[in-house]
C-alpha cells in the first residue's frame, strides 16, 4: 500500500496573512433559482483576484432556498435570493471610487440585465453607501420613479420585459482579503479533492466569499515579476514541476506533485478564521494530502493572522 496514502496529514503551524479591504454587500433576488444564478455567475465573473480584476468578488449564501446552510432568512420580495461580497484592498488610495464602479458597472450590466431580477442593500445600518439606486436608475431615460417597495425605499426603473427595482442606497464598511489554505498533494487528484471537501464546508459559514473559480486557484502567484509589464508571476518556489530544476531554492515537500490553494475574503477575522477551520476539518483525512499550509509575508502585507491550528486563534 502506498505510505504517502495512510499517513496522516500534517497541519503546518503557520498563518495566513490576510489584509484590510473596503467591500459592499448586495441582495439579489429572482423569480427562480436558474434566474438567480445566471446573476451570480455574471455579477461575480472575473473577479478572481485584484492583480488584474477590478474588485474580488463572489457568493456569500442563498436565501430562501433548501440550501441556505438551514437559516430562516427571508428575502425582502419573498423570492430566492442571495448574498453577493465585493472586495477591493484597502490599501488603495481610490478604493472607494474602485469600489463604487465595481458595484455601478456590474450591477447595471450584469443585474437589471438578468430577467426577473431586483437588488437590495445588506448593510442596512451602515454609516457608509452609496447611492446606487440614483445612479443605476438614470437609465430609465427620466421616466425611472422613487417608491417603497417590500418595506424597502428604492428606485423602480421600465426595461423591456416589465421594471427593475433597487433599493436607494448600498452599504460597505471595512472586510478582510487574503484568507488562504495551501493544500499539498501526493497526486493530483488528492490535491483537487481535499480543495473540493475544502471549498463545500467554508461556504457553509455565512459571511466569506471564495472569489477563484469554483473556490480554487490552481496558480497561485507572488508579487512582482521579472517582465516589467507584469506585476505578478507563478510562485516559483512551490511549483512542483521545478523541484529539481531550483534544487535548494524549490520549498515544494517530498512526495508532493500538485499544490491547490483556497483564498477566502469575508466580513472580519472570526469569520475567516471559523471559515478556515471548518475546510481543514472536511480535507484533513484526505487520502494523499500530505500537508496543509499558508501563505504569508511575515506581517508585511496584512496585520490580521488566521492560524492553521485552531488555539493559535485564541490568543
Amino acid at each position: 500500500m502506498d505510505e504517502a496514502k495512510i499517513a496522516k496529514t500534517e497541519i503546518e503551524d503557520t498563518y495566513a496573512e490576510a489584509f484590510r479591504s473596503l467591500y459592499a454587500e448586495v441582495l439579489v433576488t429572482a423569480a427562480s433559482k436558474y434566474w438567480l444564478d445566471q446573476a451570480i455567475q455574471t455579477a461575480t465573473g472575473n473577479a478572481s483576484s485584484t492583480i488584474m480584476c477590478d474588485c474580488e468578488a463572489g457568493l456569500d449564501r442563498y436565501i430562501g432556498l433548501p440550501d441556505s446552510n438551514g437559516t430562516d432568512e427571508k428575502t425582502p420580495d419573498g423570492r430566492p435570493g442571495a448574498i453577493l461580497q465585493f472586495h477591493v484592498p484597502r490599501f488603495r488610495k481610490d478604493r472607494v471610487e474602485a469600489l463604487e464602479k465595481s458595484l455601478l458597472v456590474r450591477i447595471s450590466q450584469n443585474i437589471l440585465t438578468c430577467p426577473t431580477c431586483a437588488c437590495f442593500n445588506v448593510m442596512q445600518d451602515s454609516e457608509t453607501y452609496f447611492k446606487m439606486g440614483r445612479k443605476i436608475a438614470f437609465f430609465g431615460e427620466g421616466y425611472q420613479y422613487r417608491a417603497e417597495k417590500f418595506g424597502r425605499k428604492g428606485w423602480v426603473i421600465p426595461i423591456l420585459s416589465g421594471e427593475f427595482f433597487i433599493e436607494r442606497r448600498i452599504g460597505y464598511q471595512d472586510g478582510l482579503m487574503g484568507g488562504n489554505l495551501w493544500l499539498m498533494g501526493s497526486s493530483p487528484e488528492a490535491a483537487l479533492r481535499a480543495a473540493e471537501l475544502g471549498v463545500e464546508a467554508a461556504a457553509k459559514i455565512p459571511g466569506v466569499i471564495m472569489p477563484f473559480p469554483g473556490g480554487v486557484a490552481a496558480s497561485g502567484s507572488k508579487a512582482g515579476s521579472k517582465y516589467k509589464f507584469s506585476i505578478a508571476g507563478t510562485y516559483l518556489d512551490f511549483c512542483p514541476s521545478l523541484k529539481d530544476k531550483l534544487g535548494d531554492q524549490s520549498r515544494v515537500p517530498d512526495g508532493v506533485v500538485s499544490i491547490q490553494e483556497i483564498i477566502l475574503n469575508g466580513k472580519n477575522l472570526e469569520t475567516i478564521s471559523r471559515a478556515t477551520q471548518a475546510a481543514i476539518q472536511a480535507m484533513k483525512d484526505i487520502p494523499g494530502l500530505i500537508k496543509i499550509s499558508a501563505g504569508n509575508y511575515g506581517g508585511r502585507l496584512g496585520k490580521s493572522f488566521i492560524y492553521l491550528l485552531p488555539e493559535k486563534n485564541k490568543n
